[in-house]
């Protein structure tokens, strides 16, 4: 599910409350005066609407979800059964019925609608409803009740299958970038190697060969002049293995990946989600170190979708002193208790192999921070300092 489908079904959940709190205002004005003073069945609209709001945004525990969608359900019964005429009424608790659909299971829904069925059919009882107005009424309703139930159903399935997904298009996006910066290493250090074992060692022969030959020279006038071709030609090999030793090591030097390109790829892979990435300076990491904040980016971002129903998410690397800091904060809900599960303590194990700390904190925003020292304490956008290469 994209942001905007995400907002258009936010907003569509909105649109049906008013039409629920429409259908109340009508059935009290249009109709006649319900068994109850005014007051108190308005107040028992708002209290229903608003319990059954509350407990499809997800913003307090199961629990709390629970007991508030128990609450809404009695409610609108209440509102029912106080009200000499149907009308419209039953709708309010059709669309309670579809909100179950994401609290509950499908046979637990179905004992809610068998119950609403039931209050319809007291409802009608009690004010002396015809019997075939009654039976059809019923009918029509559990034919509505159904429907929503099952599409409510189905809508949230589909979310909750698009989330597992966009999880695991998170991990592939991870394992590929991965793979791609090792199979650069693998090919560096393999170029390396050739440089060193055929040309390096080859040029080594040939400085060696020189230097005999300049050896044997006598000290004739024709024999200096050969010496000054010699001494060149042996100038030239030292320079040229000098060369091929600083390629070397180079080449077996870290490559500064391009953190921020693994993170907007990784961003790129979560379309619900609106992700901000920031760089602070070009930080010089070995692969355990990058590896190990594409990893953290990647628990961030499979947090965020599965459990804070956020909107955005900021991803933020800078660099703090002698660390680089990967931050991760977003605007979903914060939980008020934080229990680490797998991936955020593998994530902790990883950090403090490589001498850094995780902390994760949940006010005002649910934030995770990996702090990882700076390769050889070298500050951002400068270049460590290379050993002298020997053979």
């Amino acid at each position: 599910m994209t942001l905007d489908h995400r907002r258009l079904e936010e907003y569509s959940g909105a649109a049906i409350l008013v039409l629920c709190l429409g259908i109340g205002v009508l059935s009290l004005f249009a109709g006649s005066e319900p068994f109850i003073p005014i007051w108190a069945w308005v107040l028992l609209l708002l209290g229903c609407l608003v319990s059954v709001f509350v407990a499809a945004s997800g913003i307090f525990s199961r629990r709390h979800q629970l007991a508030l969608y128990s609450a809404a359900l009695l409610s609108s019964w209440a509102l029912l059964l106080t009200m000499p005429h149907q009308g419209m009424l039953a709708v309010i608790l059709v669309v309670i019925a579809a909100v179950g659909s994401y609290l509950l299971s499908i046979p637990v829904v179905l004992g809610v609608v068998v119950l609403n069925l039931l209050a319809l059919v007291i409802q009608q009882l009690i004010h002396g409803v015809d019997l075939v107005e009654s039976v059809a009424s019923t009918v029509f309703y559990a034919f509505i009740h159904l429907a929503a139930v099952f599409s409510t159903f189905a809508l949230w399935r589909e979310t909750t299958l698009r989330a597992e997904l966009e999880q695991k298009n998170v991990e592939l996006e991870a394992a590929s970038v991965l793979l791609e910066d090792s199979a650069k290493t693998a090919e560096r250090l393999r170029i390396s190697r050739e440089l060193h074992d055929a040309v390096g060692h080859q040029l080594t022969v040939l400085n060696l060969e020189l230097e005999a030959a300049k050896h044997r020279l006598s000290t004739t006038t024709q024999a200096q002049s050969v010496a000054e071709h010699v001494d060149q030609a042996a100038q030239v090999a030292k320079h040229l293995l000098a060369d091929v030793r600083n390629t070397v090591g180079e080449l077996r030097e870290t490559e500064q990946g391009d953190v921020q390109g693994h993170l907007e790829r990784l961003a790129a892979a979560v379309p619900s989600l609106e992700i901000h990435v920031e760089t602070s300076g070009a930080a010089a990491l070995d692969d355990q170190q990058s590896a190990a904040l594409v990893r953290a980016a990647q628990e961030i971002i499979t947090n965020t979708v599965k459990h804070s129903e956020a909107r955005e998410l900021s991803l933020v690397l800078t660099q703090e002193d002698s660390h680089i800091v990967l931050s991760g904060s977003n605007d979903g809900l914060a939980p008020k208790t934080i229990t680490p599960g797998h991936g955020l303590n593998g994530l902790r194990e990883r950090v403090e192999l490589l001498g850094g700390r995780l902390s994760i904190t949940s006010s005002p925003h649910f934030t995770v921070e990996v702090r990882l020292p700076c390769l050889h304490g070298v500050p951002l956008g400068t270049a460590p300092t290379g050993e002298q290469a020997t053979d």
